[in-house]
């Protein structure tokens, strides 16, 4: 309605940005209930057998049901991804900040760094299965290892992403090469750091998975390979909702941290 077409004494009441919010997320919302609704009528139309494709109804029933085990086998995988992933965050700060500032560290250490990911991480989880064992140590180091090259990338190009006349005039200030790289480079890389963080999250679910996969005594991806040769499929997809809920709330957390640490950004772009 146009505002030469609203009546006299028309109030507009603007919505609260919790409201917002929610009404930004009700296209997904809506997509991801005709999407379920969709496979639970397909489902059940064509008569598909419930261990070769189970109806949303019967896997969050399954989640119920097997809520305790889930919640066990949840623990230890939640356990891996962060562990992994804090030991990935410090190492790949440390290499990024080693690679951006010396350019002899660079030639000799982001050969190797992008080297590290040429290998598919499902041939390096048997020989750490091997050297290590089937206990939680073998997993981290398969997340740390497949988690740790996004926050190296990002950063590095976070820190050489600085204004060169910003650079300058630092230098013009007498501000030495170490003031330089901690006051304005380190600041200014901090978007870049924290969405190599987002990404590294995410793709470190997937590390705890493989890991668990090739060989575990516990977790969502042992309790998977398990289930899925006694034609448990219902367990599997549960265990799949699981860790989708989990790597969301992961992300969301990240996000919620880099908004916080951002907001003074936010502001300056404003």
């Amino acid at each position: 309605m146009s505002p030469a077409a609203r009546p006299a004494g028309y109030l507009t009441v603007p919505l609260p940005a919790v409201a917002r919010r929610m009404l930004g997320w009700l296209p997904a919302v809506v997509l991801g209930g005709a999407g379920i609704g969709g496979w639970e009528i397909w489902v059940r139309a064509f008569d598909v057998q419930r261990w070769l494709l189970p109806p949303p109804s019967v896997i969050a029933r399954e989640i119920w049901d097997s809520r305790s085990l889930l919640t066990e086998h949840a623990w230890i995988t939640l356990q891996e991804i962060l562990i992994g992933f804090g030991l990935a965050a410090a190492i790949g700060v440390l290499l990024a900040m080693s690679i951006a500032y010396s350019r002899t560290l660079e030639r000799s250490i982001y050969p190797f760094v992008i080297g590290s990911q040429m290998i598919p991480i499902i041939t390096i989880a048997p020989l750490l299965l091997v050297w290590v064992g089937p206990q939680m140590t073998s997993k981290i180091i398969v997340v740390a290892l497949i988690s740790f090259f996004p926050i190296v990338v990002n950063l590095v190009d976070g820190l050489k992403s600085t204004d060169t006349d910003m650079v300058n005039m630092f230098r013009t200030l007498g501000a030495s090469r170490w003031q330089i790289f901690t006051k304005l480079q380190m600041p200014n890389s901090l978007p870049y750091l924290l969405s190599g963080l987002k990404i590294a999250i995410v793709v470190s679910v997937i590390g705890a998975v493989i890991g668990e996969w090739v060989g575990a005594t516990g977790g969502l991806g042992w309790l998977m390979r398990l289930s899925a040769p006694q034609f448990l499929t219902a367990r599997v997809f549960a265990a799949i909702v699981v860790l989708a809920v989990m790597g969301i709330m992961l992300f969301a957390i990240v996000g919620a941290v880099e908004r916080w640490l951002l907001r003074n950004y936010s502001r300056a772009s404003t």
